[in-house]
């Protein structure tokens, strides 16, 4: 049920905003889902209530759909924020035009709300001057679909308040979130960041010969896939014991791939415009069928990891495990 932050206001109706406008909604909250551009309200509503079906044909809705509704606003106009506890800005990654929406934002809500974005590419700090109250400005990161995970990123910038930035990781378990707050800026946030370095690393040993794409793919289902849910990284490393690490640190960190080269095969899927399944130009020699298993198949896992992950997170949270400090 929600807390201190009931109305919610979500600018950007594309496929991740109203994604997110589900996860509020099943969170309880009143939410004001904005559409920035007039010409996309009729499609934009279409997208939330087809989101909002999915998360119910998931056995994710405690209530029946009209519950769910009757919390809803889906409009074009700037002024449904005004009483607005919180606001989140899902709109396309163009600096300029993110700056024009945080204007209008600004200009109608109370000076309490908390207004952050979902932007995964412009630093906190960067879009952080934009504002008139800065210290009320925080990154809140979702994965997709937003209503079937558990991830959720809080960024400080350099003028956040802190402790805006902690009531919303309080609020976010409400959300039903595991949420992590980063209280510092970092390009690329967390998840990126550690995905972006085993991007690198793989790229290197697939252009070494060592290895190819498809079998570095299944290393990471058939391995990491079967045991990250349950335990993440650091978990992992004290059930197998810390010895062997410490050793191995020495001997592998040295050979770990340190290039700042963007690898071959990106810019070649740059130079024609590869956008993967969408257009059927990516790593994989991609067909329409192939494209479409690879996203039910997404979708149908989804649906089961979110339950079955369920299961083990409650019985560890139990514990109420804390890190060793330094």
């Amino acid at each position: 049920m929600p807390g201190k932050l009931k109305n919610i206001g979500v600018v950007g109706l594309g496929l991740m905003g109203s994604s997110i406008i589900v996860s509020f909604l099943k969170a309880g909250c009143r939410v004001i889902a904005l559409t920035p551009l007039s010409e996309e309200l009729e499609i934009g509503k279409k997208r939330v209530l087809e989101q909002l079906n999915l998360c119910k044909e998931m056995g994710l809705l405690s209530e029946n759909e009209d519950y769910y509704t009757n919390n809803l606003i889906i409009c074009d106009d700037y002024n449904f924020l005004k009483d607005c506890d919180l606001v989140n800005e899902c709109v396309i990654e163009i600096e300029e035009i993110k700056k024009d929406v945080y204007h209008k934002i600004e200009n109608v809500v109370h000076p309490k709300c908390i207004i952050s974005t979902n932007t995964s590419a412009i630093p906190i700090n960067i879009l952080q001057q934009y504002f008139i109250k800065p210290d009320r400005f925080m990154g809140i990161h979702w994965a997709e679909p937003a209503y079937s995970t558990r991830f959720l990123e809080i960024t400080c910038g350099i003028k956040t308040n802190v402790e805006l930035a902690e009531l919303v990781q309080k609020e976010a378990i409400n959300w039903e979130k595991e949420p992590t707050l980063l209280y510092k800026d970092i390009r690329g946030f967390i998840t990126n960041r550690l995905m972006y370095a085993v991007y690198r690393q793989g790229f290197e040993l697939i252009n070494k010969g060592i290895v190819d794409l498809a079998g570095l793919d299944k290393c990471f289902q058939y391995d990491i896939g079967q045991w990250i849910t349950v335990m993440g990284l650091f978990k992992r490393m004290d059930y197998e014991g810390l010895d062997k690490y410490v050793s191995s640190y020495s001997v592998i960190f040295p050979l770990l791939s340190i290039s700042n080269e963007v690898p071959p095969q990106m810019k070649r899927i740059l130079e024609i415009n590869g956008r993967g399944i969408h257009n059927l130009k990516g790593l994989y020699n991609h067909s329409s069928e192939s494209a479409e298993i690879l996203e039910d198949n997404l979708s149908t896992f989804n649906e089961e990891i979110y339950k079955l992950a369920d299961l083990y997170r409650i019985k560890l949270k139990q514990f109420k495990l804390s890190e060793i400090k330094k």
